[in-house]
């Protein structure tokens, strides 16, 4: 008796999904010739926070000045106030200058004594 192979059937392949129609290569729009550079910003100035000690006679002077400037109709902050002083000091010839550096009295550093 001879054995006899049977023919086992595969099971059928899963239906393939349908390829996706190719697309056109998308065309390339030319630049135009003319183009301008952006323009680049300017660099923001790095900022440096300090603390110093002032008398409070002078301080009373940079308070009334920033009041000062309120009632002109130009409010400002105590470091704009300093800063527009120290634009003064430096448009000064150099008379000036140590003039008004001798009517300013060198202070003890450091922090003062609480009171």
């Amino acid at each position: 008796m001879a054995t006899a192979k049977k023919k086992v059937a595969k099971p059928a392949a899963p239906a393939r999904k349908a390829a996706p129609a190719k697309k056109a290569a998308p065309t390339v729009k030319a630049k135009p010739a003319a183009a301008a550079p952006k323009a680049e910003k300017p660099k923001k100035p790095k900022l440096v926070r300090d603390s110093f000690t002032i008398p409070k006679l002078e301080y009373k002077v940079l308070q009334d000045s920033k009041d000062r400037a309120a009632a002109l109709g130009r409010p400002v902050k105590k470091s704009e106030v300093l800063r527009a002083g120290l634009k003064a000091l430096a448009g000064m010839n150099d008379t000036a200058f140590v003039a008004a550096l001798g009517a300013v009295p060198a202070l003890k550093t450091g922090r003062p004594a609480k009171t």
